[in-house]
């Protein structure tokens, strides 16, 4: 596991969890059978030697487009020669993994974790979390800064859309408040504090947090261009959290009413959500719950085995 914090982290301990199969995330035995590279772009720290005599599958989470250059490219197909099946998330990163290799891809959603995703009240979250009880929250928990120079907004992740949606709301909600959390918060701070919105910035908050934090908002906010998720969208679901998204990664688990488009302006009809739409997400994600879904990689595994 690439031990960055950071959700493939997360996904890798569950599946070791919960997962039927004798799993480990940090040391290969000779009586290996399978080899998951799920954070591919560490898969150079396992000795060729050893990727050439194991069963090899590769997870690709999403690639952007605009920075799958040469020297991306030669390095996937460095990689190619060791792998034996690709998994992936959507039909988009599946087509381009297609045209660049002749194995087999398959699809499998990302899981929600409901053991972990708990309903809270929202008043109290924020009391605890020290949070303004009288304003309209909007989160946002997601890094939006590339980390090479911690000031180049992370375009996949769709920042100048997040701020553009905020001021959009800000025209006609004169109470908006914006939560965020997550590493790489530093584009988006400093184009809040350019047009004096107000924020409350929680860097690093453990799980527990996390989940005050989501019960606490009135509204989440995905902006992305391109993702293999987010998880953002799963969680803000199984938490019955108002949530709208680009029409990205996995968002087709959302309701049609929560997809806007990237040049589209928000209005108070948008982010008006309500039970219907955060229970028929709730009920749309019972599919990928934790068990059923970890259910149908332990067999994808197996069947590569």
């Amino acid at each position: 596991m690439p031990r960055e914090n950071w959700i493939v982290d997360r996904m890798g301990n569950e599946f070791l969890q919960y997962s039927s199969h004798d799993v480990s995330l940090d040391r290969i035995e000779e009586d290996t059978e399978l080899i998951w590279l799920f954070a591919s772009w560490c898969w150079n720290q396992i000795p060729m030697e050893i990727l050439a005599r194991k069963k090899v599958v590769c997870t690709i989470h999403h690639e952007v487009p605009e920075k799958f250059d040469e020297k991306r490219e030669q390095n996937f197909l460095l990689r190619d020669k060791f792998v034996d099946y690709y998994h992936t998330y959507t039909k988009e990163t599946k087509d381009l993994i297609e045209s660049l290799s002749s194995k087999p891809v398959k699809i499998i959603p990302h899981w929600v974790n409901n053991k972990i995703w708990i309903k809270e009240d929202k008043h109290k979250c924020r009391e605890i979390l020290n949070l303004p009880k009288d304003k309209f929250l909007i989160g946002s928990f997601q890094r939006d800064t590339e980390g090479s120079d911690l000031k180049t907004p992370k375009l996949e992740k769709g920042p100048d859309i997040l701020v553009s949606k905020i001021k959009d709301i800000c025209e006609f909600k004169n109470d908006v408040h914006v939560v965020l959390s997550g590493w790489r918060r530093q584009y988006v701070i400093n184009e809040l504090n350019k047009e004096g919105i107000n924020f409350t910035y929680i860097e690093l908050p453990d799980q527990q947090t996390i989940n005050k934090l989501y019960n606490s908002l009135d509204l989440y906010i995905i902006s992305s261009r391109c993702e293999g998720g987010p998880q953002s969208i799963f969680e803000c679901a199984q938490l019955k959290v108002p949530v709208i998204s680009t029409k990205v990664g996995q968002s087709h688990f959302l309701h049609d009413d929560c997809i806007y488009k990237f040049d589209q302006k928000i209005d108070n009809e948008i982010i008006n959500l309500t039970s219907t739409h955060t229970v028929y997400n709730f009920n749309n994600i019972k599919k990928i719950n934790l068990n059923k879904v970890i259910g149908k990689y332990d067999k994808f595994l197996k069947e590569v085995v």
